[in-house]
């Protein structure tokens, strides 16, 4: 176990609820790292939903939206690209 209590939470708060994550469309992983804004990581720790497409808000049904945050943690919805095996 991590010793920042921060991260500690935030893993908490993962393990809630990346199943349910985890069956939004697109949704490839879920993590915990930094919030990027505007192309650049911020300092700040959130719960990071790795999609292979970020869609607009608009092409999403509400149902499948990540909310800005979850049990108080901060959400960030970060694109990867799909994902290949060799």
């Amino acid at each position: 176990m991590n010793n920042n209590p921060a991260i500690e939470h935030i893993q908490q708060v993962k393990n809630r609820h990346q199943q349910r994550l985890l069956q939004l469309p697109n949704v490839v992983g879920v993590g915990i790292g930094y919030k990027e804004t505007d192309g650049h990581f911020t300092d700040q720790l959130a719960l990071i939903v790795n999609v292979s497409i970020k869609l607009p808000l608009a092409q999403l049904a509400p149902a499948d939206v990540v909310p800005p945050q979850i049990d108080g943690v901060p959400t960030d919805v970060q694109e990867t690209g799909p994902f290949k095996a060799l």
